[in-house]
């Protein structure tokens, strides 16, 4: 009998703090609503967005660089400056995401095993640097881009001599042109090689939001 009654109170427990979790998520939705009124409002087209500031040339140059590669249907959101503390749930709500799956970070790699005279990305097969794509859903795999990169070069550099760890954030900067939280492999000021994680099956994701509040 007591540990029937045990069973109930902690499945009693469970559901309330279900319900508890449920209610924080859409009070933070809410929240952000309510603060994304008093801020720019940066949806495609940037003609209409006023173009006085280094967040709007950004904007209008990216959407350059996207409509230039037949890309038209995209929008740029911006959120507050403590996204990056909620819940992927609050996350892709605020951004009108179409799951948690669909919100994705890019991340740039560096080489630490690369030999001497490797030090730029001049050569896409055995570069220095890698920026990838990673959904926030997914854990990032160093391996798999080994085995990736190892293959890519067809055996004939070995697998040793690719170690790809997490750029330094002074690094990341000066290559992509973009602070922290705010990278992307789009416009970047280096050609740095661009590898989506093969995970993301871009024929069941249509569209993907990437996770920077730019």
């Amino acid at each position: 009998m007591g540990s029937e009654s045990e069973a109930m109170a902690e499945q009693n427990s469970m559901e309330a703090l279900a319900k508890l979790e449920h209610r924080q998520t859409l009070i933070l939705h809410r929240i952000s609503n309510l603060e994304l009124k008093y801020l720019p409002n940066l949806d495609s087209p940037p003609s209409s967005v006023p173009s006085d500031g280094a967040d709007d040339d950004t904007v209008a140059r990216l959407s350059a660089i996207l409509r230039t590669n037949a890309v038209n249907d995209f929008s740029f959101k911006r959120v507050p400056s403590d996204y990056y503390d909620w819940a992927l749930e609050a996350r892709r709500d605020v951004l009108d995401a179409a799951s948690i799956d669909h919100l994705c970070k890019s991340i740039v790699l560096v080489n630490t095993q690369a030999p001497s005279h490797v030090v730029d990305c001049s050569d896409r097969n055995n570069s220095k640097y890698y920026i990838v794509v990673v959904q926030y859903t997914a854990k990032f795999n160093a391996e798999a881009v080994k085995s990736f990169l190892y293959s890519l070069n067809d055996g004939k550099i070995a697998k040793k001599k690719f170690n790809l760890r997490l750029a330094p954030e002074e690094t990341s900067a000066k290559l992509t042109g973009y602070e922290h939280n705010g990278v992307t492999c789009i416009g970047m000021k280096t050609d740095i090689p661009n590898g989506k994680r093969r995970m993301i099956k871009v024929s069941s994701l249509r569209g993907e939001w990437k996770g920077d509040p730019t």
